[in-house]
């Protein structure tokens, strides 16, 4: 079984420009979104994954992903996610033992940006880079199928 554990944290500044890769467009939707499973069909660059992760438990879930064939996964998109599709830029920046994903939202999540760092385990220790600000790892509303539901434009401005 596949396990994530990650930890997610709001960006602060643009000083991790500096060590960022080139980018990657990631499209991703939402086939089915409860407490107990999440399905997932992502776009990313010129690659496509289904994607099915359960119950957030902390910092840690189960995640199983499987490539699909691009054409599918616009169909899917297009015709079945249950949300809006999210957008987004993601960059890749090392930093310590790890590389972090930094995720830029587009459209109705434009001007949230977040990071986070995979982990092997949940007390795993990691070098946390100047650019990274509160941690949101336990904050429901910056889960991704969550923005999808809820998008951060709509947020009140006391979040």
């Amino acid at each position: 079984m596949g396990t994530e554990i990650e930890r997610k944290f709001l960006v602060k500044d643009d000083s991790w420009r500096a060590s960022a890769d080139a980018g990657t467009r990631i499209l991703q939707g939402y086939l089915v979104s409860d407490p107990k499973i999440t399905v997932r069909v992502r776009i990313r660059g010129e690659a496509a994954f289904l994607t099915i992760k359960g119950a957030t438990a902390g910092i840690r879930r189960s995640e199983f992903e499987y490539p699909i064939p691009v054409d599918d996964a616009e169909s899917m998109l297009r015709e079945m996610a249950v949300s809006p599709v999210i957008e987004k830029m993601r960059y890749r920046l090392p930093c310590g033992a790890h590389v972090w994903d930094l995720d830029v939202f587009g459209g109705d999540n434009a001007g949230l940006v977040l990071a986070e760092v995979e982990l092997d385990a949940e007390e795993a220790a990691f070098e946390m880079p100047d650019w990274a600000g509160q941690e949101v790892s336990g904050d429901p509303r910056y889960y991704n199928v969550n923005l999808a539901r809820s998008p951060f434009r709509h947020w009140s401005s006391d979040g």
